[in-house]
């Protein structure tokens, strides 16, 4: 994955920070100042992912114009999931097109092979496009469009063949780069503009093969044939297939099984594509760019919890090391807030540095989510060694979120905020503390700590042990669970809307302070008021994990299952938003870790087959290879 960081160079000590508590010394949050806009707007969109290029056919007619996709007839296209290659058939003009597209599972290699009759008649044709590094809008949900605007001289682009053939370009914008080599059947390759080149004029043959390789711009890519990306693709996704956990949902009577089980496949093989990578994965995956294409933290319980309970621990490893790499930084913001530990940013690049937002930066619940993602590679892999690995992720997390919390002496407990934004984001960070789910995180955080200093031999930290059993009680009125505690009026038609995370505190969570009865009416209240429209893709499993852990599982199919716009799972699987976010990760893994929660059980859980679902006899669930460890 590439990141750019753009022509200016602005820092956070060029916007205001807020809400700092000058008697205290803490506090201190990037948000939006009127005066400070360019710096503000520069470091949200900055470092932000390269769009690496467009690959793709142009068609001609057989009077030598531009076909438009009006001649593009009787598509039809199907992804092969247990080779993992892309296979489309359609006809232009009458003219059958096949082609198979596939990608290198270990390397950046696109493969792609085109058979048609139009090769020879000249009439097919293949372009690479570059398009401008900046980012277009200073809207999130606008930056995902490639950037045909800046002028040619805002990055080059310069290629040459090689003596065995591959062409190697070179792509430069500011101090940043990559090489993209090229490997083709037949063709000559021309010039169309600065940012453009075609591949065209193949002879009689009409069958072709492109491979395109991505590498750093200090590394020669590695280019196979495109046999050769097959085989290993094949390969792969078979040993995927094998190795991992499974759920069988077939002879269900229940009309909704198979959708269930279709959606279950689907994002098992967009999650092991989008969200196991080196660095914490983007709400949109490898797919396109928006939130100017920066990871968020509080997302990557989303993306990768299931991996471990799905018994592939290995995928989510893959970027637990990232947070011991910006462990330093970490420690540094915290430090800066006035703050012992490790905080961990929310909207981010790659090297930790944390945005600039309105709401990023107040956001808590996403501190925990490094402790009990360890926790998870080492039930996954219990050992001296895992322990090492990931304690200081462990400890120095724990270590801030006690330092966090601050003593009531009137009511003799720990607080958490103001300021503080809930998971529920459309509350106010001055007035707002004591948000429940984050009470019961931290609390679950801090036991899971002093467990790993158990585990090391050491003595748990007295003072972590005095927060978790000091900290608020779960906020309630009327007999249901609120947002926070400065919050009487939860169920309000303005309140009900975004995330209903009070839901989380019993739920993804064990819940120990949760009461299951106050519980099962906050979530009957949920499931009555609640603006669904409003929602996104996770909020339908995390409702489904609250209903399997109060033994409703009819109402956490219903829930996993609901009929709403942000419920929608494309044919392709990907989770629908909306217009212009039509592929949201956080909804398929969501999914994963509650299919694996009701099929498995939970710690603690009942003895019982499948006990997150219904037990009337409409559901047949047959699984292996999954792990009960939420």
């Amino acid at each position: 994955m590439a990141f750019q960081r753009g022509r200016n160079r602005w820092s956070l000590s060029d916007v205001r920070m807020q809400f700092k508590d000058e008697k205290k010394q803490k506090g201190g949050y990037p948000v939006y100042a009127e005066d400070r806009e360019e710096p503000y707007h520069w470091l949200r969109q900055n470092p932000h992912r390269l769009q690496l290029g467009q690959i793709g056919f142009r068609f001609i007619s057989e009077s030598g114009e531009r076909l438009l996709p009006a001649a593009f007839t009787e598509a039809e296209q199907t992804l092969d999931l247990w080779g993992g290659i892309l296979i489309s058939r359609y006809t232009v003009e009458g003219v059958p097109v096949l082609v198979h597209t596939v990608c290198h599972p270990e390397s950046d290699q696109l493969g792609v092979t085109v058979e048609s009759p139009l090769i020879a008649q000249g009439r097919l044709a293949v372009e690479l496009r570059f398009p401008a590094p900046g980012v277009t809008s200073r809207k999130w949900d606008q930056s995902v469009s490639l950037n045909w605007q800046d002028s040619a001289d805002s990055h080059r682009t310069e290629w040459k063949r090689s003596p065995d053939g591959i062409v190697l370009f070179e792509r430069t914008m500011d101090e940043d780069g990559y090489r993209l080599a090229m490997r083709h059947s037949a063709g000559e390759l021309m010039q169309e503009d600065p940012h453009s080149v075609v591949l065209r004029d193949f002879g009689p043959a009409e069958r072709l093969e492109c491979v395109f390789s991505f590498s750093p711009p200090e590394r020669r890519p590695e280019v196979s044939s495109a046999d050769e990306l097959l085989e290993a693709s094949r390969m792969h996704w078979e040993r995927f297939w094998l190795e991992g956990g499974a759920v069988e949902l077939a002879d269900s009577r229940d009309p909704r099984a198979a959708e269930l089980e279709r959606r279950i496949v689907l994002s098992q093989f967009l999650t092991a594509i989008h969200s196991a990578g080196s660095l914490p994965p983007q709400e949109t995956g490898l797919l396109y760019n928006s939130w100017f294409g920066k990871p968020h933290l509080e997302m990557h319980w989303w993306h990768a919890f299931h991996f471990p309970l799905w018994g592939r621990a290995h995928l989510l490893r893959r970027s637990m090391g990232w947070y011991g790499a910006i462990l330093p930084k970490a420690r540094e913001l915290a430090a800066s807030q006035g703050y012992t530990g490790a905080r961990w940013p929310k909207m981010i690049g790659p090297e930790g540095e944390q945005s600039p937002s309105p709401i990023a930066p107040l956001l808590i619940w996403q501190r925990p989510h490094p402790i009990v993602m360890a926790e998870l590679c080492y039930l996954a892999e219990p050992t001296q060694e895992t322990l090492q690995r990931y304690a200081g992720i462990v400890l120095e997390s724990a270590e801030f979120m006690a330092s966090f919390a601050e003593w009531d002496e009137a009511g003799q407990r720990y607080v958490l905020g103001p300021p503080v934004i809930p998971a529920q984001e459309l509350h106010k960070a001055a007035e707002t503390w004591n948000p429940t789910y984050e009470l019961e995180y931290w609390r679950h955080g801090l036991e899971t700590a002093m467990a790993w200093e158990r585990r090391l031999g050491r003595e748990p930290n007295a003072y972590w042990r005095h927060v978790c059993d000091r900290l608020s009680e779960l906020p309630e009125a009327d007999g249901v669970y609120l947002a926070h505690e400065n919050c009487p009026n939860s169920y309000s038609d303005r309140n009900n809307r975004d995330h209903p995370s009070m839901l989380g505190a019993l739920g993804m969570l064990p819940g120990k302070k949760a009461d299951p009865e106050t519980m099962r009416r906050t979530l009957l209240r949920v499931k009555e008021t609640w603006n669904w429209e409003t929602t996104w893709g996770w909020d339908y499993p995390m409702a489904a994990m609250t209903a399997a852990r109060l033994g409703e599982g009819a109402l956490a199919v219903e829930m996993l299952l609901m009929e709403v716009t942000k419920n929608t799972y494309l044919p392709n699987g990907h989770n629908y938003q909306r217009p212009g976010l039509t592929a949201y990760l956080p909804g398929n893994g969501g999914l994963l870790t509650a299919v694996a929660m009701m099929a498995a059980g939970w710690q603690g859980g009942p003895e019982r087959h499948a006990p997150g679902f219904p037990a009337d006899g409409d559901w047949t669930v047959r699984w292996e290879g999954l792990n009960a460890w939420m």
